[in-house]
């Protein structure tokens, strides 16, 4: 007579024992409370009997999790709930909302997997990589054509503060750059990005300026446009350009 079969899994497929517990509770399908978790604390130290003999880096947190469901199947069985100190919460109940938690955060994990592997929301990029001469040439530049362009720099720095001057670092939002930029489109109908930022006083403004620009993007109020490589950023106006609505619009950087 042939024994039966012996029943294993594939434990590399768990996480944690989050996961662990999720697919058991799942698997019987049982909603998330403690009732279902006492149900399979049986089946879960089934498991974790097979697991002990293997490599298991974080087989400590399988044993943790093991103890909390020994407790909570036994004051399930108990004829009456034990008596809790003030403000002690109940390990049942505390472990269904994490549980129900992790099975949220797992299925948003899963569709940001799909849509990453669908390609959403991301694009090709088909030029070609720019091929760029370690070496720089200065045979064409003369001196005053250096002259020119340091003189041209300086026309943008602002006065330096001195050593007794208090430097306070100024407070760039996304938000107002983004009105800045809406109604210089009011008067043009495009707009270049290194025209925008040619009066930036750091770095900072730099980025929070290309910040607004992306928030516009997505908000379908304008659109880019760049002939070459490098080139300079054209800005106008989207097919969901309401400049009469801009105030009401919400930003994902409004602070």
């Amino acid at each position: 007579m042939l024994s039966p079969p012996i029943y294993t899994i594939q434990l590399p497929v768990y996480e944690g024992p989050l996961d662990l517990l999720l697919n058991l509770i799942e698997h019987a399908e049982l909603d998330i409370t403690k009732v279902s978790l006492a149900e399979v604390t049986d089946q879960y130290l089934v498991y974790i009997r097979q697991i002990q003999d293997r490599q298991l880096e974080d087989l400590a947190s399988f044993l943790v999790m093991a103890a909390r469901l020994i407790q909570i199947k036994s004051e399930v069985l108990l004829p009456r709930p034990p008596l809790r100190e003030p403000g002690e919460e109940d390990p049942g109940d505390a472990l269904a909302r994490l549980l129900v938690a992790y099975k949220k955060y797992k299925q948003v994990a899963i569709l940001l997997s799909e849509r990453e592997g669908a390609g959403l929301r991301s694009y090709i990029r088909l030029a070609p990589p720019p091929v760029i001469d370690p070496k720089i040439d200065m045979q064409e530049f003369q001196l005053d054509d250096l002259h020119q362009a340091m003189l041209e720099v300086l026309k943008n720095v602002h006065k330096m503060p001195t050593l007794e001057e208090n430097v306070s670092t100024p407070r760039v939002r996304v938000r107002d750059k983004i009105m800045s930029i809406i109604h210089s489109l009011k008067d043009v109908s495009q707009l270049s990005f290194r025209k925008l930022i040619k009066t930036a006083r750091s770095r900072l403004e730099i980025v929070v300026s290309f910040l607004a620009v992306l928030e516009l993007i997505k908000q379908d109020q304008i659109e880019v446009r760049q002939e070459e490589m490098f080139g300079d950023i054209e800005l106008v106006r989207g097919n969901g350009w309401q400049v009469d609505q801009i105030e009401e619009l919400e930003f994902e950087f409004d602070e």
